[in-house]
């Protein structure tokens, strides 16, 4: 049983090489989290879907995502970045300020759905591979509700990391062992 976070900033190489830990088995479960919510969101699961051998289930979902596992033994869930976004927004909704009480809940709710499924795949002695965006790199953004969810993926990330058994950074295409 191993629970791996890997962690990268855009098209780094993360999920490449979170695919590649479970390259030589086929009972593989990719727990995928986006949104088809317009034309560059679908070239985007398509591409992901591609990328990854199709006799892997899919199980799609931002909420119980616990429900997918099975009796396959390795998961992949691919993204928290993309679970932070679309809990945040069915929190907050259109809001033009989140307060620091709905961002814990924010930050919560979606630590609290991973943690079920981390739960989960240890009590089956089961793997978990989860896939996340170093976001803080970067120039602070412009906008408030950007820098909140900054704030709140970085918070998750570090809450993840110190669950996790083992941490890779991805870069430049180029796996780090950090933890």
């Amino acid at each position: 049983m191993m629970i791996t976070l890997v962690t990268g900033g855009a098209r780094s190489g993360k999920s490449r090489f979170a695919e590649s830990l479970y390259k030589n088995d086929k009972d593989v479960v990719y727990i995928a989290t986006a949104k088809l919510t317009d034309s560059e969101m679908k070239e985007r699961i398509e591409h992901h879907q591609n990328s990854r051998p199709k006799y892997w289930r899919t199980y799609e979902a931002n909420y119980n995502l616990s429900h997918g596992i099975a009796s396959e033994r390795n998961y992949l869930l691919d993204c928290i970045t993309l679970l932070t976004s679309n809990i945040m927004y069915d929190i907050s909704k259109d809001k033009e300020v989140i307060d620091i009480k709905m961002q814990k809940i924010i930050e919560d709710k979606v630590f609290y759905e991973v943690k079920k499924l981390i739960d989960e795949i240890k009590k089956n002695d089961y793997n978990l591979v989860i896939v996340t965006n170093e976001v803080g790199y970067s120039i602070v953004p412009s906008h408030p509700i950007s820098r909140i969810f900054r704030d709140i993926q970085g918070r998750v990330n570090q809450r993840l990391a110190a669950v996790a058994d083992q941490v890779y950074l991805v870069c430049c295409g180029i796996p780090v062992k950090i933890k």
